[in-house]
């Protein structure tokens, strides 16, 4: 294989259990997002623009989905010979192997990948993150300072510090501290969990910390304050753009919801960051006589006869009449019955809502749990006339 300066390894094993019901059948980088796309084809996206095209998978938690939705990663131009997309499960192998225990263990499994395009430099990334960013700019900035590893970050709200590695950096940049989710940070400078190592000590430090029995095979746990205490130069990237990580039932629910406002955050419809995703092809939504939509995302495939306000319908849905969908994530290929309420609901792919239903029902003197909002899992037949209170999770267990 021809050599590469740089390939990324995309890390997407993930089960994601905080988003609940959402992954209870697909892992978490493959969950729809924002209506044609999933969580995943940002990472993608980022490696394209960032002339990267040379991307492993790591893939683990139900990979059915995901391993489907990516292919040959044409619909990324990621499908070149020499380069391109490809899947990494995990594999036993004469010495040992099996399951990935760790970030860390997850790319150490597959040192072979990395070491066959002989490049300088690794990127490390998450595929369970939104936002867009270039990755080469990162790079010319760990070249410049000379690093052994490059962290990008940004400033977080000091009361989510504690959930992230939090990094004390010098004026320059250097780190001189990394913590991972201090009870009590002393810097509000989070880890994205994007990284730039050069390919010789990653090599190295990876050998070292599957030969020490004491680690848990991390990276913000074990890899990175192992080699700060070696003196090893590492050097924190800021990163001042949109980035959103959506490990929360909230924090999903809420990064979908700011795409309706009228400035987002994060713009889908800006054309200079066209985000490229692997859609199905389905005719046109159409949006019956006696239908009302207000403030919606609306995708191809779907038939809407009832009302819809504040939501995002996702590809191949099926609104009947006298349905009433307010501030809801519906999944695709779901089927919402006839005289159905939903109210602040995420509905799975595939799941069908019998008729007369209510979805978000109020509660009375109790406070909902996640912020009131109601989750049903994929491919699940809800039976006529149910009553699902708002906050509830709704499974096959």
């Amino acid at each position: 294989m021809s050599k590469k300066k740089c390939v990324a390894m995309l890390l997407a094993g993930g089960q994601g259990s905080r988003l609940g019901a959402l992954t209870h059948s697909v892992a978490k980088p493959a969950v729809s997002f924002g209506g044609k796309y999933r969580i995943i084809d940002f990472s993608l996206n980022n490696c394209v623009s960032s002339g990267i095209d040379t991307v492993g998978v790591l893939t683990q938690y139900r990979p059915l989905v995901l391993n489907a939705y990516i292919g040959t990663g044409a619909a990324w131009d990621l499908n070149e010979a020499g380069g391109g997309v490809h899947i990494l499960p995990p594999y036993q192998r004469r010495d040992g192997g099996g399951w990935y225990i760790g970030t860390a263990n997850a790319i150490f499994q597959n040192l072979d990948f990395i070491l066959s395009y002989d490049p300088d430099y690794v990127l490390i990334l998450s595929g369970d993150h939104i936002y867009t960013m270039q990755y080469n700019k990162m790079l010319d900035f760990h070249i410049e300072n000379k690093a052994d590893v490059t962290i990008s970050a940004m400033e977080v709200p000091w009361e989510e510090a504690h959930r992230f590695g939090i990094i004390t950096a010098a004026e320059d940049g250097r780190i001189t501290k990394f913590s991972e989710k201090p009870q009590d940070p002393d810097s509000n400078l989070a880890s994205m969990g994007v990284y730039i190592f050069n390919t010789k000590l990653l090599l190295d430090a990876l050998t070292e910390d599957d030969n020490d029995p004491d680690s848990s095979k991390d990276f913000g746990g074990d890899v990175l304050p192992r080699l700060l205490a070696q003196g090893k130069p590492l050097y924190a990237y800021r990163f001042s753009g949109y980035w959103k990580d959506v490990g929360t039932i909230e924090s999903y629910y809420e990064a979908n919801m700011e795409l309706l406002k009228e400035e987002p955050s994060f713009n889908i419809f800006d054309w200079k960051m066209r985000i490229l995703s692997d859609s199905n092809i389905f005719p046109p939504h159409y949006i019956w006589p006696e239908a009302k939509v207000e403030n919606s995302l609306v995708c191809n495939g779907c038939s809407v006869r009832g009302s819809v306000a504040d939501s995002i319908i996702c590809p191949d849905v099926r609104i009947e009449e006298d349905c009433s969908v307010v501030e809801s994530i519906i999944l695709p290929g779901a089927r919402i019955g006839r005289n159905c309420t939903l109210r602040k609901a995420i509905v799975g792919e595939n799941t069908s809502i019998g008729r007369d239903s209510l979805i978000g029902a109020e509660t009375t003197g109790v406070a909902p749990m996640q912020q009131g909002i109601t989750v049903v899992a994929g491919d699940m037949c809800i039976a006529e006339g149910t009553r699902i209170m708002e906050g509830e999770n709704v499974n096959y267990e």
